[in-house]
Protein backbone atom coordinates (compact mmCIF):
# COMPACT_ATOMS: atom_id res chain seq x y z
CA UNK A 1 0.00 0.00 0.00
CA UNK A 2 1.27 3.31 -0.95
CA UNK A 3 1.20 6.33 0.99
CA UNK A 4 -1.63 8.01 -0.46
CA UNK A 5 -3.57 4.85 -0.55
CA UNK A 6 -3.48 5.21 3.19
CA UNK A 7 -4.62 8.58 2.59
CA UNK A 8 -7.44 7.67 0.94
CA UNK A 9 -8.56 4.90 3.85
CA UNK A 10 -8.21 7.15 6.71
CA UNK A 11 -5.13 5.50 7.80
CA UNK A 12 -2.41 7.22 9.76
CA UNK A 13 0.09 8.81 8.01
CA UNK A 14 2.91 11.52 6.75
CA UNK A 15 3.11 13.86 4.43
CA UNK A 16 6.59 14.15 2.65
CA UNK A 17 7.42 11.21 0.36
CA UNK A 18 5.61 10.30 -2.85
CA UNK A 19 6.39 13.67 -4.31
CA UNK A 20 3.58 15.33 -2.42
CA UNK A 21 5.86 18.21 -1.06
CA UNK A 22 6.26 19.12 -4.71
CA UNK A 23 2.62 18.50 -5.54
CA UNK A 24 1.91 20.74 -2.55
CA UNK A 25 4.64 23.56 -3.70
CA UNK A 26 2.99 23.74 -7.21
CA UNK A 27 -0.53 24.11 -5.28
CA UNK A 28 0.79 27.46 -3.62
CA UNK A 29 2.26 28.53 -6.64
CA UNK A 30 -1.36 28.23 -8.52
CA UNK A 31 -2.66 29.83 -5.58
CA UNK A 32 -0.75 32.76 -5.44
CA UNK A 33 -1.17 33.38 -9.34
CA UNK A 34 -5.03 32.84 -8.47
CA UNK A 35 -5.36 35.52 -5.28
CA UNK A 36 -3.38 38.22 -7.80
CA UNK A 37 -5.17 38.07 -10.53
CA UNK A 38 -6.63 41.24 -11.65
CA UNK A 39 -10.33 42.08 -10.84
CA UNK A 40 -12.32 41.33 -14.38
CA UNK A 41 -9.06 39.13 -16.00
CA UNK A 42 -11.95 36.41 -16.21
CA UNK A 43 -10.11 34.63 -19.16
CA UNK A 44 -7.24 34.12 -16.58
CA UNK A 45 -9.31 33.21 -13.95
CA UNK A 46 -11.26 29.86 -15.75
CA UNK A 47 -7.55 29.21 -16.49
CA UNK A 48 -5.96 29.36 -13.40
CA UNK A 49 -9.03 27.40 -11.72
CA UNK A 50 -8.78 24.60 -14.39
CA UNK A 51 -5.08 24.30 -13.28
CA UNK A 52 -6.55 24.57 -9.07
CA UNK A 53 -8.76 21.60 -9.22
CA UNK A 54 -7.93 19.94 -12.33
CA UNK A 55 -11.36 20.18 -14.58
CA UNK A 56 -13.48 23.13 -15.58
CA UNK A 57 -15.80 24.30 -13.13
CA UNK A 58 -18.22 26.78 -13.33
CA UNK A 59 -18.42 27.76 -9.95
CA UNK A 60 -17.27 31.48 -8.76
CA UNK A 61 -14.85 32.08 -6.41
CA UNK A 62 -13.90 35.48 -4.82
CA UNK A 63 -10.04 35.74 -4.19
CA UNK A 64 -8.70 35.28 -2.14
CA UNK A 65 -9.33 30.95 -1.76
CA UNK A 66 -6.76 28.97 0.37
CA UNK A 67 -6.30 25.62 -0.40
CA UNK A 68 -3.48 22.51 0.33
CA UNK A 69 -3.62 20.78 -3.33
CA UNK A 70 -6.93 21.84 -5.11
CA UNK A 71 -7.05 18.62 -7.24
CA UNK A 72 -8.72 17.00 -4.04
CA UNK A 73 -11.67 19.66 -4.33
CA UNK A 74 -15.08 19.31 -6.21
CA UNK A 75 -17.38 21.63 -6.31
CA UNK A 76 -20.59 21.44 -8.42
CA UNK A 77 -22.13 24.31 -10.91
CA UNK A 78 -23.18 27.29 -9.52
CA UNK A 79 -21.57 27.57 -6.38
CA UNK A 80 -20.36 30.30 -5.06
CA UNK A 81 -17.78 31.07 -2.94
CA UNK A 82 -16.91 33.95 -0.91
CA UNK A 83 -13.37 35.82 0.20
CA UNK A 84 -10.94 34.15 2.33
CA UNK A 85 -12.55 30.55 2.54
CA UNK A 86 -9.64 28.01 3.74
CA UNK A 87 -10.17 24.17 2.14
CA UNK A 88 -7.09 21.85 4.12
CA UNK A 89 -7.98 19.10 1.28
CA UNK A 90 -5.68 16.73 1.78
CA UNK A 91 -8.63 14.38 2.18
CA UNK A 92 -11.35 14.84 -0.36
CA UNK A 93 -14.40 17.64 -0.30
CA UNK A 94 -16.96 17.39 -2.73
CA UNK A 95 -19.69 20.25 -2.91
CA UNK A 96 -22.37 20.11 -4.50
CA UNK A 97 -24.56 22.32 -6.84
CA UNK A 98 -25.66 25.87 -5.78
CA UNK A 99 -24.03 26.09 -2.85
CA UNK A 100 -23.03 29.84 -1.43
CA UNK A 101 -20.32 30.16 0.92
CA UNK A 102 -20.18 33.29 3.16
CA UNK A 103 -16.30 34.49 3.91
CA UNK A 104 -13.94 32.76 5.46
CA UNK A 105 -15.47 29.67 5.81
CA UNK A 106 -13.02 26.58 6.32
CA UNK A 107 -13.13 23.12 5.71
CA UNK A 108 -11.00 20.55 7.21
CA UNK A 109 -10.24 16.90 6.34
CA UNK A 110 -7.03 16.44 8.74
CA UNK A 111 -6.59 15.70 11.98
CA UNK A 112 -4.04 14.54 14.81
CA UNK A 113 -4.09 11.82 17.30
CA UNK A 114 -5.06 13.51 20.45
CA UNK A 115 -2.38 11.40 22.12
CA UNK A 116 0.82 13.84 21.77
CA UNK A 117 3.18 11.05 21.33
CA UNK A 118 1.60 10.42 18.08
CA UNK A 119 0.79 13.38 17.72
CA UNK A 120 3.65 13.96 13.87
CA UNK A 121 0.87 11.61 12.37
CA UNK A 122 -2.29 12.63 10.11
CA UNK A 123 -5.25 11.36 8.79
CA UNK A 124 -8.35 12.20 6.47
CA UNK A 125 -12.09 11.69 6.61
CA UNK A 126 -13.85 13.44 3.76
CA UNK A 127 -15.92 16.24 3.63
CA UNK A 128 -19.76 16.40 1.94
CA UNK A 129 -22.10 19.27 1.32
CA UNK A 130 -25.05 18.68 -0.61
CA UNK A 131 -26.77 20.61 -3.12
CA UNK A 132 -27.97 24.12 -2.18
CA UNK A 133 -26.75 24.49 0.75
CA UNK A 134 -25.97 27.73 2.27
CA UNK A 135 -23.25 27.70 4.57
CA UNK A 136 -22.86 31.16 6.55
CA UNK A 137 -19.48 33.37 7.13
CA UNK A 138 -17.14 32.18 9.54
CA UNK A 139 -18.13 28.07 9.82
CA UNK A 140 -15.75 25.52 10.71
CA UNK A 141 -16.62 22.09 9.23
CA UNK A 142 -14.38 19.42 10.40
CA UNK A 143 -13.06 15.96 9.15
CA UNK A 144 -15.76 13.21 8.19
CA UNK A 145 -18.98 15.94 8.06
CA UNK A 146 -21.36 15.80 5.81
CA UNK A 147 -24.29 18.05 5.55
CA UNK A 148 -27.44 17.59 3.26
CA UNK A 149 -28.76 19.18 0.97
CA UNK A 150 -30.55 22.67 0.70
CA UNK A 151 -29.76 22.88 4.69
CA UNK A 152 -28.51 26.60 6.15
CA UNK A 153 -24.94 26.34 8.73
CA UNK A 154 -25.50 29.66 10.70
CA UNK A 155 -22.45 32.25 10.67
CA UNK A 156 -19.72 31.04 13.05
CA UNK A 157 -21.18 27.82 13.92
CA UNK A 158 -18.28 24.44 14.14
CA UNK A 159 -19.43 21.36 12.44
CA UNK A 160 -18.72 18.52 13.82
CA UNK A 161 -20.90 15.87 13.04
CA UNK A 162 -23.29 14.77 10.21
CA UNK A 163 -26.43 17.82 9.57
CA UNK A 164 -29.32 16.02 7.69
CA UNK A 165 -30.94 18.04 4.14
CA UNK A 166 -34.06 20.52 4.64
CA UNK A 167 -32.96 21.99 8.28
CA UNK A 168 -31.21 25.60 9.58
CA UNK A 169 -28.36 24.37 12.23
CA UNK A 170 -25.81 26.47 14.17
CA UNK A 171 -23.65 26.53 17.10
CA UNK A 172 -20.82 25.49 18.58
CA UNK A 173 -20.93 22.33 18.37
CA UNK A 174 -23.62 23.06 15.52
CA UNK A 175 -26.94 21.61 16.33
CA UNK A 176 -29.96 21.46 14.40
CA UNK A 177 -32.59 24.71 15.21
CA UNK A 178 -35.37 23.98 13.29
CA UNK A 179 -36.33 22.53 9.69
CA UNK A 180 -37.25 24.53 6.30
CA UNK A 181 -40.66 24.47 6.25
CA UNK A 182 -43.58 26.70 4.95
CA UNK A 183 -42.48 29.95 6.67
CA UNK A 184 -39.88 30.36 4.60
CA UNK A 185 -41.77 29.94 1.38
CA UNK A 186 -43.68 33.11 2.60
CA UNK A 187 -41.60 35.07 4.62
CA UNK A 188 -37.30 35.48 3.26
CA UNK A 189 -35.86 37.57 6.59
CA UNK A 190 -37.71 38.42 9.96
CA UNK A 191 -41.03 39.63 9.01
CA UNK A 192 -40.24 40.87 5.20
CA UNK A 193 -42.50 38.90 3.19
CA UNK A 194 -41.69 37.16 -0.67
CA UNK A 195 -43.45 39.24 -3.02
CA UNK A 196 -44.33 38.18 -6.30
CA UNK A 197 -44.46 41.40 -7.85
CA UNK A 198 -41.72 42.44 -5.82
CA UNK A 199 -39.64 40.08 -7.75
CA UNK A 200 -40.93 40.43 -11.09
CA UNK A 201 -39.89 44.14 -10.68
CA UNK A 202 -36.27 43.14 -9.61
CA UNK A 203 -35.94 40.59 -12.36
CA UNK A 204 -36.52 43.54 -14.81
CA UNK A 205 -34.06 45.89 -13.00
CA UNK A 206 -31.70 42.61 -13.54
CA UNK A 207 -31.79 42.55 -17.63
CA UNK A 208 -31.92 39.84 -19.76
CA UNK A 209 -28.01 38.59 -19.04
CA UNK A 210 -29.69 37.23 -15.39
CA UNK A 211 -33.49 36.87 -16.00
CA UNK A 212 -32.99 33.19 -16.46
CA UNK A 213 -29.95 32.89 -13.98
CA UNK A 214 -32.00 29.96 -11.99
CA UNK A 215 -32.71 28.15 -14.59
CA UNK A 216 -29.44 28.23 -16.04
CA UNK A 217 -27.90 26.87 -12.29
CA UNK A 218 -30.50 24.18 -12.09
CA UNK A 219 -29.77 22.71 -15.23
Amino acid sequence: MTMRERILQGKLYTDECEGMPEERLEAKKRMKAFNDLIPGDLEQKRILMEAIFGKTTDAWIEPPFYFCYGTHIEIGKGSYLNMNCNFIDDGLIRIGKNVLFGAAVTIATVGHPVNPQMREYMYTAPVAIGDNCWIGANVTILPGVTIGENSVIGAGSVVVRDIPENVVACGNPCRVVRGIGERDRLFYFRDRKIDPEDLEEERKLRGDEWRNYGERNSE
